[in-house]
């Protein structure tokens, strides 16, 4: 196989599993929705003092959000066409007081790439208390000036897959933890996460970039 047609079916794969996540967005939210409301699962659950896993913050959850809560800000993996009418864009988050970073990632079999994991975990630590923020970590570009703690709210459709793999890098950084280790614990917290190969592999490429070569240097 040459390298044009490997890279041609790349495109296309990458293409269709793009259309399948739009094609299915719309019932499968449903089915979030109808669960939730059965009592089946939560719409989100707090995995540590500053952080919630969630799925698509509704606008109208935004205000309990902010008070029952204490959310600072939200980090959205969803595309724009998941969050359009839904959930508030940027300039709608920030009228209310929350900061806002966007990392869109297809849906489904796709995961964060390692540049949007690592300016999620340097925007979340942004926002945690100075006796336990994350140590050797660059400020995001973003929030040089912040100095506003609280809760962060890290969501996409469902929160059980994309958003799930940043908030394991993140407890991977804060803590030092193995992936499996923290997919463990966000379990506890949230048992119907669903981290597939493509998520294992980039939290395995996370940890030994960022926590594994670290150990080794000290």
């Amino acid at each position: 196989m040459t390298s044009s047609t490997a890279n041609n079916m790349t495109t296309f794969k990458k293409m269709t599993t793009a259309m399948f996540a739009r094609v299915t967005f719309y019932p499968s939210l449903a089915l979030n929705v109808f669960l939730e409301r059965a009592g089946m699962r939560k719409w989100y659950n707090r995995i540590d003092d500053n952080m919630i896993l969630g799925a698509l913050p509704f606008k109208f959850m935004a205000p309990d959000l902010i008070k029952a809560e204490n959310v600072k800000a939200v980090v959205s993996m969803n595309e724009d066409y998941e969050l359009w009418m839904l959930s508030n864009n940027a300039e709608e988050w920030s009228k209310i007081g929350v900061k806002f970073l966007q990392l869109p990632t297809i849906d489904i079999f796709h995961s964060p790439s390692q540049t949007k994991l690592k300016s999620g975990v340097e925007f979340i630590n942004s926002f945690l208390p100075n006796e336990t923020k994350i140590k050797n970590i660059s400020p995001h570009h973003e929030l040089n000036d912040t100095n506003e703690t609280g809760t962060v709210y890290v969501h996409c459709k469902a929160g059980r897959t994309r958003s799930a793999t940043l908030v394991g890098c993140y407890l991977m950084m804060k803590n030092g933890w193995s992936p499996e280790q923290a997919v463990d614990h966000m379990r506890n917290c949230r048992p119907h996460i669903l981290i597939r190969s493509a998520q294992w592999k980039a939290l395995r490429e996370f940890y030994q970039d960022n926590i594994e070569k670290k150990n080794k240097e000290t």
